[in-house]
């Protein structure tokens, strides 16, 4: 979970350099198992730097605050999020059949579990936070929801553009998609029985797109 400073103390790539990226990972990685287990709120910063074998002191020599470290935390995880739902998008805006729409929402699911997988620890934590007031520490996980959310609803509108999806309002479809996946994906990562993943997404699509699919004009 890289985060350069906001000044660096040494050449670039230096071993200072170096040293001050180790030490925000520690921080990060401490970080997360530690609001895994008692909440970002529940967590203090003498908390966070003990975890990390620091001193309490030298916390601030690699962020700012608690609400920072979260931010550093979700960040690899939100920018890959990003990038795979904007390449759904304009896809999405080429589309004119219900194939390609189909390859586009398969196309989105690679893309999201490929971002995922990495940091499933960093997904359980945002499924346990993103409901909880955006308050301190906890902001940068109602970004990524927030974030989550509208681009979500940008790709719904482009769906829309060309006559491929029902004329159900954007929002609730688009909220009832977003629940079913968070819903399945805390399963997977608790470790319900649900079965192969790739079987569940398949199935996730085609019920979504049975729903709300435009239906060919018969006749």
């Amino acid at each position: 979970m890289e985060r350069w400073p906001r000044e660096r103390p040494g050449p670039f790539g230096g071993k200072r350099v170096e040293n001050r990226r180790k030490k925000l990972e520690m921080l990060c990685e401490g970080g997360l198992r530690l609001f895994l287990d008692r909440g970002i709120e529940g967590v203090t910063v003498e908390d966070l730097a003990k975890e990390a074998g620091i001193a309490k002191g030298s916390f601030y020599r690699y962020v700012r605050d608690k609400e920072e470290l979260v931010e550093a935390i979700f960040r690899p995880a939100k920018e890959l999020f990003e990038q795979g739902m904007d390449r759904c998008e304009e896809a999405l805006k080429l589309a004119e059949t219900n194939e390609e729409l189909l390859l586009a929402y398969e196309t989105l699911a690679l893309d999201l579990t490929a971002a995922m997988f990495p940091y499933l620890d960093v997904m359980l934590l945002y499924l346990q936070e993103y409901r909880a007031p955006a308050v301190n520490a906890r902001k940068p996980v109602r970004v990524l929801a927030d974030m989550i959310l509208q681009k979500a609803l940008d790709i719904t509108a482009a769906a829309h553009e060309h006559g491929l999806l029902r004329p159900i309002p954007h929002r609730v479809s688009t909220l009832v998609v977003i629940g079913a996946v968070e819903r399945l994906l805390f399963g997977f990562l608790t470790e319900e029985p649900l079965g192969e993943p790739q079987e569940v997404g398949a199935a996730l699509i085609a019920m979504m797109l049975d729903g709300i699919r435009s239906k060919p004009q018969v006749g």
